[in-house]
């Protein structure tokens, strides 16, 4: 049983679509998505740098793109190709971490790429504008006892805006709070300030969630086309309006990730393909789900151990572990 599942933000990097857009059909993919979106996503994904592309109002645009592209790449799907009757005979469930969910919402058939770029350019420039009003950020919290951990969040006023499993949370709140909690930690945890514009996920972006939602009214969504999970409890969503829904509600509440693996677990899934830029939820797999083999998608290098573990793993009975010639792959 195979899931496909789409990174966050944080996951771009400078030059990340270079060796990409030496495919034609990649290229004309984000020609497309560049049109959807109005950024020139080819220059951000070769010659911007990594201050441009961590702005939020590019870097989601960019991500989504690159997920939407690496996908098409791994199943041979032409660049106006329906997504979801491709996805639908090579994949068994989706999930995407945070801005992933609008890649995979994609991906699942219930929406369009086309409309899945418009909303993430909302998405992105709303939440810079609603960041822009106070001084926020998040930070990675590393280990620690998890109950001492929310507690500590809590007493700072904080919130765990990311619950990603294997011992990392990541907090968010005013830029003073934050300070205040990497200056006292709970014991045998580890804070790491992140470079982002923001609180995201948290009450702050509440602004960007009245935009998002009335960019989201114009949209007629599809039922997904393979099993998709939230963010918002780890389930399976039983339609194409809910989902659309529960991704605009995201961008004011916490991501759970750890949910999502935990519902993979009891699913049964086997293979978990990461598409570009992969690495990060390979990463945090060999934590959250053992026994997963993993192919991350980097670039096109890693296009023939992502299509192997798709024919091996899509439509296998649910826990049953394929016969593999090599090794698991990982990010």
């Amino acid at each position: 049983m195979l899931v496909v599942a789409c990174p966050g933000q944080g996951a771009q990097s400078p030059g990340m679509l270079s060796p990409w857009l030496e495919l034609p059909a990649v290229a004309e993919s984000i020609g497309r998505a560049s049109q959807a979106t109005g950024l020139d996503l080819a220059a951000h994904g070769t010659t911007s740098d990594a201050d441009t592309i961590r702005d939020t109002a590019v870097a989601q645009p960019l991500l989504v793109a690159s997920a939407l592209a690496s996908l098409r790449a791994v199943l041979d799907l032409a660049p106006d190709a329906p997504l979801g009757a491709g996805v639908a005979t090579s994949v068994d469930v989706t999930a995407g971490h945070s801005v992933g969910e609008l890649a995979v919402a994609a991906v699942a058939g219930v929406l369009s790429d086309e409309e899945a770029l418009q909303l993430v350019a909302v998405r992105g420039s709303a939440m810079a504008r609603a960041a822009a009003v106070t001084p926020t950020g998040m930070s990675a919290v590393l280990g620690g006892d998890p109950e001492e951990v929310l507690a500590a969040l809590a007493s700072h006023g904080l919130v765990p805006a990311n619950v990603n499993g294997g011992g990392q949370v990541v907090a968010a709140g005013t830029l003073e709070a934050l300070a205040a909690f990497a200056a006292a930690p709970p014991a045998r945890a580890r804070v790491v300030p992140l470079q982002v514009a923001g609180a995201f996920h948290t009450e702050h972006m509440a602004p960007a969630v009245a935009e998002l939602r009335a960019a989201a009214a114009g949209v007629t969504p599809g039922d997904p086309a393979v099993r998709l999970l939230t963010n918002s409890d780890g389930s399976v969503v039983p339609s194409g309006a809910r989902a659309l829904d529960l991704v605009v509600a995201q961008v004011a509440n916490p991501v759970r990730w750890d949910l999502c693996c935990a519902t993979l677990l009891e699913l049964g899934v086997t293979g978990l393909l990461e598409v570009a830029p992969g690495g990060v939820l390979t990463g945090l797999a060999r934590r959250t789900l053992p026994g997963v083999e993993t192919v991350a998608v980097k670039t096109p290098a890693d296009l023939d151990a992502a299509r192997d573990l798709v024919r091996r793993h899509a439509g296998t009975p649910a826990g049953a572990v394929p016969s593999a010639s090599s090794q698991e792959q990982s990010s």
